[in-house]
């Protein structure tokens, strides 16, 4: 009788954790590299194509790649401990591919109105809450070249507060405190090759790009 218990116990327990790791309809199709709106030398002289094309098809793949490992993993693992092991590869990679994805959107070349704010909401909420753009500008830059190493600098919007605010997420954590608005990839990958070390320079020059029609439409998504 004991034995019979424990073999239904031992049966029971690897049941609950093949459920628990592979939910109904978890990771049912692979992620793929987003092509870019633009070509690779669109948004020069601000982002060389060297950087735009390594960027892309390197590091953004690199994270889509491994998303898609982590998940097929997941998605065969057998117990809870293979599924926590398994978390920080997911937030990773995932994290990486989410914020990739937003940023290539968050830029656009100057001939499709790359660094031009028109005025409407998004303008008008800015300097609600940052007094200028100008003011904006210095404090997203400022945070964002703070970061420790490498991660990310954001406008998002606080749905709680109902105002925009600058946050920034160390690594490829995602945002997930605000809505995403304008992303900044500080990362040295996103501007090493034609920067260096000079994190302002960087900083500066990319609001030349910074599509912020892009960012309008999110805060109008972000705000209804």
């Amino acid at each position: 009788m004991l034995s019979i218990a424990r073999t239904a116990l031992r049966t029971s327990a690897r049941t609950s954790a093949r459920a628990f790791s592979r939910p109904v309809g978890a990771f049912a199709s692979l992620h793929t590299l987003p092509d870019l709106p633009y070509d690779y030398n669109a948004l020069e002289p601000h982002i060389c194509e060297e950087i735009m094309k390594l960027h892309h098809t390197k590091h953004h793949q690199t994270y889509v790649n491994g998303l898609n490992a982590a998940e097929e993993s997941y998605a065969k693992a057998t117990s809870v401990k293979e599924v926590i092991a398994l978390q920080t590869a997911i937030k990773f990679n995932g994290g990486g591919h989410i914020n990739h994805s937003l940023f290539w959107k968050n830029l656009a070349p100057a001939s499709q109105g790359g660094g031009q704010l028109e005025d409407g909401p998004l303008k008008q909420a800015l300097e609600r809450d940052f007094g200028s753009i100008d003011a904006f500008k210095k404090e997203l830059n400022t945070a964002t070249a703070a970061i420790q190493g490498s991660g990310w600098g954001w406008l998002g919007y606080n749905k709680k507060a109902k105002k925009l605010e600058v946050v920034t997420t160390a690594n490829q954590d995602p945002l997930i405190t605000h809505i995403p608005i304008i992303g900044i990839d500080i990362w040295e990958h996103a501007f090493y090759i034609q920067y260096k070390n000079v994190k302002p320079d960087y900083l500066n020059a990319i609001w030349n790009v910074i599509n912020f029609k892009e960012a309008a439409q999110r805060y109008a998504e972000a705000t209804k």
